[in-house]
């Protein structure tokens, strides 16, 4: 991929989020009251981080999962290439630190910074090609012991969706397979832990099934041993 191209897909994403971001946050203002197998799993990931444990989540658009974490006892931060979504989630949870930029360079995290990186969703925006070096940087701002939470539709072909809402945007959202995800991560130097695929919630008008993985950054010990 050329820079031109990086550039374009950022700036598509970007564009597409600042044009739907109240209709998009309306949309999904409950979304995960009436999702009690996600927030289980939320749940979960958070009792695997610990208490107090500092998560930044990536693509956080409006900061629902966000603010969700934080409530569970979690220290959690949030990033996003869309500033109208991000004034949305600075609104909506006050005390929660909010950041615009891309996921593929977390220029605010050091090295080892992170005990959890959260994208929930937001890996569906990244071309195939670009998944090594976004798990890369994952694999680089977690700490030894760190976990990576990824969820996202399952599926080969593309939803595109074209002027949601009403507005002159359109954006394709990537479906992809858990095991050559999986592949990849453990080529970045991640253990993948959990494997799981939910089938499609029908009532609530999901397509497909929808698979949440978890990932651990080996510790020192363990990657030397």
């Amino acid at each position: 991929m050329t820079d031109t191209d990086h550039a374009d897909f950022l700036t598509a994403t970007r564009t597409f989020y600042d044009a739907v971001a109240d209709d998009y946050a309306k949309h999904f203002r409950d979304v995960l009251a009436a999702m009690p197998l996600d927030r289980a799993f939320l749940t979960a990931y958070a009792e695997l981080v610990g208490e107090g444990g500092k998560v930044a989540d990536l693509g956080c658009g409006p900061g629902r999962v966000t603010g969700y974490l934080a409530s569970l006892g979690l220290s959690v931060s949030g990033l996003d290439l869309s500033e109208s979504m991000l004034a949305i989630a600075r609104r909506e949870n006050p005390g929660i630190p909010f950041e615009q930029g891309s996921m593929l360079d977390l220029v605010g995290h050091a090295d080892g910074s992170l005990d959890g990186v959260v994208s929930y969703y937001s890996s569906i925006h990244i071309p195939v090609d670009e998944l090594p070096a976004l798990f890369t940087e994952f694999h680089r701002v977690l700490t030894p012991g760190g976990h990576l939470l990824l969820a996202f539709q399952v599926g080969d072909e593309p939803r595109h969706h074209d002027r949601p809402w009403g507005h002159p945007v359109a954006l394709d959202f990537l479906r992809r397979r858990p095991e050559p995800v999986a592949d990849l991560l453990t080529a970045a130097g991640f253990d993948v832990r959990v494997r799981t695929v939910r089938e499609p919630d029908t009532d609530r008008g999901e397509p497909v099934p929808q698979a949440y993985l978890i990932a651990r950054k080996p510790t020192t010990a363990a990657a030397d041993g």
